[in-house]
């Protein structure tokens, strides 16, 4: 049974202050200077204050016992440890859960923008996706998401933050619950988020630096503490950008591929008209810290008709040939409106002997949260109903921005 439950009217309206929660190192220290506390003191609140957000999921800084009243004092004039609003969740019967985010505005004329955010349990992990952008820039036509504008990208602090709500919801910070109802994976070192996939709304090459910023968050080992090897980022193929995210970050890479001609990629992924397929998968090639320990997974949805033949599969272990690499084979989420249908199960499962044969190992990824519309591809619509829901609901001179 899918559950849903609309938070609007239960949760508490965006402090005005400005949070802490998502802020860099740098950012802390920019944060502290701003109420004067003194440059020898800096580094030590830093670090203070980075346990106790991060490590701990404090929300009052009256908890932050090693810090003393007067300047605990101060950072409750001046901050806040708040979170953006949820303001819907949901939970597939398979366990996913699917949050609906405001964001906090940025200025004057933002009214909040929303994203989506969406935890995927397994026995053994659980895996985070997040967004790194409102809308995307891209235009992929299997893709419901592509269907919307580019609202705007999202700040270092809310990507990083997305984490930490998720963690607060699943109960996964020291002297949490964790909810009763879902496949929470549990036990003694067990972490609910365990894996992080940039994979929500947006191309994330396309807010690099944001992006990037974000991950110091997440991989810091006095907080989230994250390992590099368990944050995948995914881009549809920003190739100039491809080698700096691999130097800057040190974290595994995911291609959206989908295609093995650049005539059919120009439709699928129209990026590929700026970057075609030869100079992404170059790129890949020289990924730093590229091995068979650390493969590039790349990404290939299964349309029906389209682009999974067998002379298809044959052609895209040719093209992979040299790179440590992992095909993900993802059948087809369709969404209202789409003129794509998924491949027939024995059409997936021959495309997946063909890349198997060859040396590849080619999961079939199993579609999760179908039913609350939070698989692959799928995210946009369902967050339009609830927007549309909540516009019935409130009074009529207050709209919300454009969001996914």
């Amino acid at each position: 049974m899918t559950a849903q439950t609309d938070l609007r009217s239960t949760m508490a309206p965006a402090a005005a202050l400005p949070s802490l929660v998502g802020m860099t190192r740098a950012r802390l220290g920019d944060a502290l200077r701003a109420i004067d506390v003194p440059e020898r003191e800096i580094r030590m609140r830093v670090g203070q204050l980075w346990q106790w957000i991060y490590f701990h999921g404090a929300r009052d800084f009256a908890a932050m016992l090693n810090i003393g009243k007067p300047l605990r004092a101060r950072l409750t004039e001046h901050y806040s440890l708040s979170r953006p609003q949820v303001v819907a969740e949901q939970v597939s019967s398979d366990g996913t859960r699917k949050w609906l985010i405001r964001l906090d505005p940025v200025d004057a004329k933002d009214r909040g923008a929303e994203v989506e955010c969406v935890y995927i349990p397994e026995s053994d992990r659980g895996t985070l996706c997040v967004s790194s952008q409102v809308g995307c820039t891209l235009t992929c036509t299997f893709c419901h998401t592509g269907t919307q504008k580019l609202v705007r990208n999202l700040t270092a602090e809310e990507i990083a933050v997305q984490v930490v709500v998720a963690r607060d919801m699943l109960g996964d910070f020291p002297g949490l619950t964790p909810p009763t109802n879902g496949l929470i994976p549990s036990g003694e070192g067990v972490r609910a988020v365990s894996n992080i996939v940039f994979m929500g709304m947006g191309e994330p090459l396309y807010n690099f630096d944001n992006v990037t910023d974000a991950i110091s968050v997440l991989t810091d080992g006095e907080g989230l503490s994250l390992s590099k090897r368990r944050v995948t980022v995914s881009t549809s193929g920003v190739v100039p950008q491809i080698g700096p995210l691999g130097e800057a970050t040190g974290t595994a890479l995911a291609i959206s591929l989908h295609a093995v001609r650049d005539d059919l990629r120009n439709t699928l992924v129209p990026l590929n008209k700026k970057y075609p397929i030869k100079d992404l998968l170059d790129a890949c090639r020289n990924y730093p810290g590229l091995s068979n320990a650390r493969r590039i997974t790349f990404e290939y949805v299964m349309l029906k008709g389209v682009n999974d033949s067998r002379a298809e599969a044959k052609e895209l272990v040719r093209l992979l040939k040299g790179i440590p690499a992992k095909i993900n084979l993802i059948p087809f989420n369709p969404w209202p409106g789409t003129k794509y249908e998924c491949s027939d199960w024995d059409t997936i499962e021959q495309f997946s002997d063909i890349v198997f044969n060859a040396g590849y190992a080619s999961p079939v990824r199993t579609p999760r949260g179908r039913d609350i519309l939070a698989a692959c591809g799928q995210l946009k619509s369902e967050t339009e109903k609830l927007r549309a829901r909540a516009r019935m609901m409130e009074s009529h001179d207050e709209s919300h921005p454009e969001s996914k």
